[in-house]
């Protein structure tokens, strides 16, 4: 789209724009920040199972420090208490993940709203257009021509067109690291019970 066409559209062209922006720079920091957190949670499990099977616990603990994400955060807190009772070790685990879900979520508000937000503004855009293209017909009593009425209808077209452009993209974009979060905090649950499981049945057996 050409600068001039673009500013046609009208002022509202350029909050949309910025919200665009604002919603790109959120989805690649989310996207980078979960690729960093994304670990092999089958083979990390398995290190972990066999290291406290040979009662090295602190082995255990040195592996989760070197592995990134949340899933080795929560597993770690867990062993840190295996000496503990399994409430105990519970609660340490949730109070982990009481923290590390929050900063998988972070900002994904921000490509909610603009996803809600973005529409509205072009309908606003819209009525505005709409309005600015009534003012031109009552100034001229009525007798308009097609072109004396382009400038409202053009700004009226483009907000809304930018507008639902940018929802769609932020709500795609947000369904999609929703989905990620959400494939990341059931591992989390899964190997945090396999932890408590294998702890508490090592304390059992002492």
């Amino acid at each position: 789209m050409s600068f001039p066409v673009f500013h046609q559209g009208g002022p509202l062209m350029y909050l949309i724009l910025a919200g665009s922006v604002i919603g790109l720079g959120v989805f690649l920091e989310r996207l980078y920040h979960l690729h960093r957190a994304r670990i092999d949670t089958r083979r990390f499990m398995e290190e972990i199972r066999a290291l406290i099977r040979s009662d090295e616990v602190q082995k255990a603990i040195d592996l989760c420090e070197r592995t990134p994400g949340p899933v080795a955060h929560i597993v770690s807190a867990g062993l840190a208490r295996y000496s503990r009772r399994r409430a105990d070790i519970r609660d340490a685990i949730e109070d982990a993940g009481v923290h590390e879900v929050p900063r998988l979520e972070k900002n994904l508000v921000v490509l909610a709203t603009l996803a809600h937000i973005s529409p509205l503004l072009g309908l606003l855009g819209t009525v505005l257009g709409m309005i600015r293209a009534f003012m031109t017909i009552e100034e001229m009593r009525g007798i308009v021509n097609p072109s004396d009425l382009a400038g409202g209808i053009w700004e009226a077209l483009l907000t809304t067109a930018f507008g639902l452009l940018v929802a769609i993209a932020a709500y795609v974009a947000y369904n999609y690291l929703v989905a990620r979060v959400g494939k990341m905090v059931l591992q989390m649950e899964t190997s945090a019970t396999e932890v408590i499981d294998l702890l508490a049945g090592e304390e059992a057996g002492a």
